[in-house]
């Protein structure tokens, strides 16, 4: 007869054990699923950054979203543009030929000889460049689209 509860008392373990493990196992599915959810969600707006930092960032103007440089279209409005953007197609479209952003930079009345002066200027002729109102040549210099 002892043998048989010592074999009860073990199953009762066993059962105990069993529980436990069963009780592990649902809440490491559980948090599995969770995970799954989360790198779905992660993926997802790493996807939304990278297409939102491919595409030109839009600026609120009167609760409506509208790019600060737009795209030229087929009936270009030069108004929709700052005025310093403005500025530079002036002088970059009064120019005789193609021209270097120093040339511009110079037109504007910024010191050319101080080194990075003219980085921002460049940004803005490239933004304009990419955004159809200038051409940028393999060269780096800079001609209006007619």
């Amino acid at each position: 007869m002892r043998e048989l509860e010592r074999i009860t008392d073990r199953r009762g373990e066993l059962d105990v054990f069993v529980e436990e493990l069963t009780r592990q196992l649902h809440e490491a599915q559980v948090e599995r699923e969770e995970l799954q959810v989360a790198e779905r969600v992660l993926n997802r707006l790493a996807e939304q950054d990278r297409a939102a930092a491919a595409s030109p960032s839009p600026v609120r103007v009167a609760g409506q979203a509208v790019l600060l440089i737009p795209h030229r279209g087929e009936n270009p409005d030069e108004a929709a543009l700052p005025e310093d953007y403005r500025k530079i197609l002036d002088i970059v479209r009064n120019a005789d030929g193609p021209v270097q952003v120093r040339a511009v930079g110079e037109r504007l009345g910024l010191d050319a000889s101080v080194r990075g002066k003219l980085e921002p200027l460049r940004a803005k002729m490239t933004k304009l460049a990419d955004r159809g109102w200038l051409h940028k040549r393999p060269d780096g210099r800079f001609t209006a689209r007619r």
